[in-house]
């Protein structure tokens, strides 16, 4: 089978440090392995980017060519069961977005109290949305039920003009796609991450979005207040310690719904980054109706011109860089910024095999900056990954 393209925003995620998307999920019950691989290699005929390599096409392109071990699957024992265990990195065995590395990582731990399924993805051939499709769709297959089968079109993506005047500049990437052109990204040393979780009830979300909407005409959201509180919470706390002046806040915005015509089934990387800018003094100094605004002006303003503005953008970069250059484009500023992924609507209760829905789940994204919006009990949980702690 011949290889497929990747999107310009897919390259943004491959080589060091390209944040694969890893999600553990616990079960009451044993998952049958048999049952579960085979129910693997079927719908993995649907998805072939996640069977894949990359493979280089040209010097400023990779492709995903479909491999027999492009999506690689292991079974372990553990006499430790999911609540006792401390570091629950062992659950996942991670991907490395990197040539001739499979792009998919599969492990499946029986415990005495249960299974455990670690999945771990690269971040070039899933967004947040296409994880869960997979996932989801591999369930459905499980259970002999219908699928939806995926659109891979992502040479649709892919701008046939991007001539431009100039070489391209650090400012170019931040203007026309909200990325950050710096130093080589660093391989991310999972074992110096330090992760905090907090919560937010019904309750509290509705006071901050009263407490903003009293002094703004414009409409506001829970997610604009949210993501605003920790702008200023999180980068007003990292700053002071290595940051710039400036200051960012990035949010990905899928696009699916914003490209006329584009399938709502697309299997692929479909996100936009909306970034805010402001000088610290004044972000720790703004109230929060004008960091929701800030939020609000920028997601409003990933519409269709801009999506393409950014995969224009980085498009042009590539050619003109060459593919190396993909390690220097970071999604979250390395030293000043925050990322906020609004996941409230997870579906998890659709990776269900034959042990039930998963009792318990847990992001475990190596994104140094970046926090997780996860549905909670009453409200909603969210998933800090903090910058590094010191060698």
């Amino acid at each position: 089978m011949s290889s497929c393209p990747l999107s310009p925003i897919d390259h943004v995620f491959t080589g060091i440090g390209s944040y694969p998307i890893e999600f553990l999920f616990a079960y009451e019950g044993r998952i049958d392995e048999s049952r579960l691989l085979n129910a693997l290699k079927e719908t993995l005929q649907l998805f072939p980017p996640a069977r894949s390599k990359l493979t280089r096409t040209s010097t400023y392109t990779y492709g995903f060519q479909p491999s027999d071990d492009g999506a690689h699957f292991d079974t372990v024992a553990s006499s430790v069961n999911f609540d006792d265990e401390a570091d629950r990195h062992t659950y996942i065995d991670p991907v490395d977005s990197v040539e001739e590395e499979p792009l998919t990582r599969i492990r499946l731990t029986q415990t005495p109290k249960g299974s455990i399924l670690g999945l771990s993805m690269s971040h070039a051939v899933v967004d947040g949305f296409s994880y869960f499709y997979f996932l989801s769709t591999w369930a459905r297959v499980f259970h002999g039920k219908r699928v939806l089968e995926p659109v891979h079109n992502r040479e649709v993506l892919i701008p046939a003009d991007t001539e431009r005047e100039g070489p391209m500049t650090r400012a170019d990437v931040l203007d026309g796609a909200g990325l950050f052109w710096e130093s080589r990204r660093d391989a991310i040393a999972r074992d110096r991450l330090v992760w905090e979780t907090r919560t937010i009830s019904r309750e509290e979300m509705n006071a901050l979005l009263a407490e903003a909407q009293k002094d703004s005409d414009l409409r506001l959201s829970h997610n604009d207040v949210i993501t605003a509180t920790l702008w200023k919470e999180y980068v007003g706390k990292w700053n002071p310690l290595d940051g710039d002046e400036t200051t960012y806040i990035s949010c990905p915005v899928d696009f699916r719904r914003i490209l006329k015509p584009f399938a709502k089934n697309y299997f692929g990387c479909a996100v936009s980054l909306a970034t805010a800018t402001l000088e610290y003094d004044r972000l720790v100094n703004s109230p929060l109706v004008e960091l929701a605004l800030a939020v609000r002006a920028n997601v409003a303003g990933t519409n269709q011109a801009y999506v393409w503005r950014s995969l224009e953008t980085l498009e042009a970069q590539r050619r003109q860089e060459g593919l190396s250059v993909v390690e220097e484009i970071h999604v979250i500023h390395p030293r000043s910024g925050l990322l906020v992924t609004n996941l409230s609507r997870l579906p998890v209760k659709e990776v269900e095999f034959d042990a039930g829905p998963p009792v318990a789940y847990e992001i475990l994204t190596p994104a140094p900056r970046g926090a997780v919006v996860l549905p909670g009990r009453d409200g909603l949980e969210i998933r800090v990954c903090c910058p590094p702690l010191s060698a």
